[in-house]
């Protein structure tokens, strides 16, 4: 009986020790399984041909309160730049992290996997790492890019329609036999709801997203890629309402710049392909007017889309373990220099738009570093607790938001066609060269006296020096060091 009872206490006394101990040494899945639950989620939103010309950018005539309203709870770059103006180019190198070249991401129909063969994409980065990755819209140029990336197919919303909606107005299809490609007119104010066109059916579609997405559990990465403002400027009739339209104006420097290179300056192709724009010469004042009416609808249309998810979120109750970021694949010209669309080296087609707010980042700033699309891979993955990939070009920028003052790059670097930009904390600094890498013009804008880029003074005499060193900086590349230069005129 005795030695019964002893094994008796002993068994009991080997339980409660097991019962003890075991919240200390949880299985190593489970361990994996609290930490990816703890990681926080992504709201990648990416926006064709946006400019930074919103509210929280100091355009007071935008209407664009959402954005705002997430710019008063997170950061804005005032000076980040992308890497090539074309979609499909600037994509693929935003989601590769590595920089263009002359055979590489060159136009808008570039493909990240065919340019750069190899190598892991951020949204497949994101998914190796278990995070469920959701394409809806326009992120990379073609849906079926990296395809592996995402944890179920891409979608794009039905674009039926020459308007890219469901309405087509009854004057289109004999506008579009009258013009180059056969495409109706480049803007149209139609009295429909937002789903009437494609993106209103993309927020809807990102909305269930986010729900599905809260219920399945685990982090997530859903990137929605909104279409407009890119043309046509089509966008329903009460975002058109919200800009009168004898207020808007044509842009001061609607003149091509003195003594810039003839390579600098295109035809704005993409914008003579619809009905009703003249294929030479400038556009009529009253019809680039309306452009940029329908430029500012599409924009405040846009907006409110994205009102709709991040709405979403505090209603899940996901806001506050969700990094939000939008992005403008480029920028994009309402007349300046004579030129509309973008594919050029010019400020206003090199500077787009990033806000960003996420977990433990304190909001309402707003920085000046200047900050490249190739660093937003390795930013998220910082703010994710993700390791960065050895191929990365660019720079997590996250100390940068928790210290928007601080030092950052002396440079930012781009390129279109055989032009090769950069932009330094006071100058924009632009060579062209041949297939053979010999140079045959050059641009450089003071920004400080001429923020406009009216007068290129890279043959000024006085200038010599510097256009000397901001090239060797850019074959260099690409002054990217965290050392303020002391740049002189």
């Amino acid at each position: 009986m005795h030695v019964h009872l002893e094994s008796c206490r002993s068994m009991i006394a080997s339980v409660l020790l097991a019962a003890l101990l075991a919240p200390l040494a949880l299985p190593s899945d489970a361990t994996a399984q609290a930490k990816e639950q703890s990681r926080p989620n992504v709201l990648f939103i990416a926006v064709d041909d946006l400019r930074p010309q919103l509210g929280c950018y100091g355009h007071e005539q935008i209407v664009s309160p959402n954005l705002d309203r997430l710019a008063s709870q997170g950061i804005v770059f005032r000076r980040s730049y992308c890497m090539v103006p074309t979609c499909g180019a600037s994509r693929a190198s935003l989601m590769t992290g590595i920089r263009p070249a002359r055979d590489r991401f060159v136009n808008y129909l570039a493909w990240a996997e065919r340019d750069a063969p190899g190598i892991t994409t951020l949204n497949t980065h994101f998914r190796n790492h278990g995070y469920y990755t959701v394409s809806n819209g326009k992120v990379f140029h073609h849906p079926t890019d990296n395809a592996a990336g995402w944890s179920e197919p891409a979608w794009r919303p039905d674009r039926t329609g020459i308007l890219l909606g469901n309405y087509v107005s009854p004057n289109v299809l004999e506008m579009a036999k009258t013009s180059a490609r056969g495409r109706g007119p480049a803007y149209e104010s139609a009295d429909v709801a937002d789903d009437a066109y494609a993106d209103g059916r993309l927020a809807q579609k990102a909305v269930a997203d986010l729900r599905r997405l809260k219920t399945k559990g685990g982090p997530f990465f859903l990137a929605v890629g909104f279409f407009k403002p890119h043309l046509p400027f089509v966008a329903p009739k009460k975002y058109w309402d919200l800009y009168r339209h004898e207020d808007v104006r044509l842009p001061s420097n609607y003149r091509r710049p003195k003594d810039a290179p003839d390579v600098a300056i295109h035809n704005s192709g993409e914008l003579r392909a619809y009905a009703g724009i003249p294929q030479q010469g400038p556009v009529p004042d009253e019809t680039a007017r309306m452009l940029i009416h329908g430029y500012y609808a599409c924009v405040s249309y846009t907006d409110a889309q994205i009102a709709k998810l991040l709405n979403e979120l505090d209603r899940l109750d996901l806001a506050r373990n969700t990094i939000v970021i939008v992005w403008g694949d480029h920028g994009w010209n309402l007349g300046e220099h004579t030129l509309w669309c973008k594919h050029c080296c010019f400020e206003t087609s090199m500077r787009a738009p990033i806000i960003i707010r996420a977990p433990g980042i304190p909001g309402g700033k707003t920085t000046d570093g200047l900050t490249e699309f190739i660093d937003i891979y390795p930013s998220l993955c910082e703010l994710a607790g993700l390791p960065l990939p050895e191929h990365l070009q660019g720079r997590s920028f996250v100390p940068l938001l928790r210290d928007p003052d601080r030092p950052w790059k002396s440079a930012a670097i781009g390129r279109y066609g055989s032009g090769d930009t950069i932009r330094t904390d006071r100058y924009r600094y632009t060579a062209y060269t041949n297939a053979r890498n010999n140079p045959t013009a050059r641009m450089l804008y003071d920004h400080q006296a001429d923020p406009d880029e009216t007068v290129n003074v890279s043959e000024r005499p006085a200038n010599a020096r510097l256009a000397d060193r901001l090239r060797e900086d850019l074959e260099k590349g690409k002054g990217v060091s965290t050392k303020k230069g002391s740049e002189t005129r």
